[in-house]
């Protein structure tokens, strides 16, 4: 059984030890409109390849894995209605029906390791949703990274979510959370979480190291790497907390709950920032892309079993 299919880009990388940093693709399917979700999505996988890696956007394609895709497969995807989101729970489940299916970051992390891809440049990651003492809405990411050997660079946790909370299971799982280039958490759009990171490095050569130095020691699962948004991009946290409070509010009073809970508050947000939100969150992926792209290059100098 054929468990993936490379695009012809990224089937040439991978036979060669070139670096090659993977996508996700709901941000192309449930993040924003066609058609500036295929806009972004090009001008990512440009980032990607102008620091010298190749992109690996992952989807499921009529119950097929691809890694990486066609521009023409991109195109499709970008226009396609009712896609399915997939996790780690349903995605076995949507290739073996034949459907087509978008990966988050837990589906992303496991189709790079099928595909020996280390490096993972994704927005922010799930977490710990606010009031999850009552709901116990937590992300299957924190699981996956506790498991699956990917180093994954996002900015942060969503914003929305309980941040404090995300460490902490974070750090029970055993995964490294480090700040890169600053001392504390980045929270998405904002630079800053108010938390301390747990750990802190300044260079892709160093966080390359790492992730080498786990694999060697036999210890499972991946690293989280948080990279703040550039502070021309960025929408502090003093702005956002009472946007995000409202955004709340007015989750609650309509009612919404469980997996619809994080995109109202996403186009809340970007309803009550006149769209700041959505131009801070585009600046982070490319952000995040450049720098898994250095990662990713430092892991290939390292050798092929790194």
């Amino acid at each position: 059984m054929t468990l993936f299919t490379p695009s012809p880009e990224v089937a040439d990388a991978l036979a060669t030890g070139a670096p090659v940093v993977a996508l996700e693709s709901t941000i192309i399917t449930h993040g924003m409109p066609y058609p500036q979700n295929l806009e972004v999505a090009r001008q990512v996988e440009a980032d990607i390849r102008a620091a010298g890696a190749v992109p690996a956007t992952m989807a499921v394609i009529n119950g097929t894995l691809h890694v990486g895709l066609t521009e023409a497969q991109l195109e499709t995807l970008a226009q396609s209605r009712n896609v399915a989101k997939l996790s780690r729970a349903d995605m076995a489940a949507c290739i073996a029906n034949g459907g087509t299916g978008a990966t988050t970051v837990a589906a992303t992390m496991i189709a790079a390791r099928i595909a020996g891809i280390s490096v993972f440049a994704t927005g922010g990651i799930g977490g710990v949703h606010k009031g999850a003492e009552n709901s116990f809405d937590i992300s299957a990411d924190l699981l996956e990274l506790a498991q699956t050997p990917v180093t994954v660079v996002a900015a942060g946790a969503k914003a929305i979510l309980d941040i404090p909370k995300t460490l902490e299971v974070l750090e029970t799982q055993g995964v490294p959370v480090i700040a890169y280039g600053q001392d504390d958490m980045p929270a998405f759009w904002s630079r800053s979480a108010g938390v301390a990171a747990p750990l802190r490095m300044d260079s892709a050569a160093s966080i390359a190291a790492a992730h080498t130095q786990r694999a060697v020691m036999g210890i499972p699962g991946g690293q989280l790497i948080a990279n703040p948004i550039p502070e021309t991009d960025e929408i502090d946290r003093a702005t956002l907390a009472p946007i995000i409070a409202q955004a709340a509010r007015d989750a609650d009073a309509h009612g919404i709950t469980g997996k619809g809970v994080t995109p109202y508050l996403l186009q809340r947000i970007f309803e009550l920032t006149d769209g700041r939100s959505l131009m801070a969150n585009i600046a982070l992926v490319r952000n995040n892309a450049r720098l898994a792209a250095a990662i990713a290059t430092e892991l290939g100098a390292m050798g092929p079993n790194a």
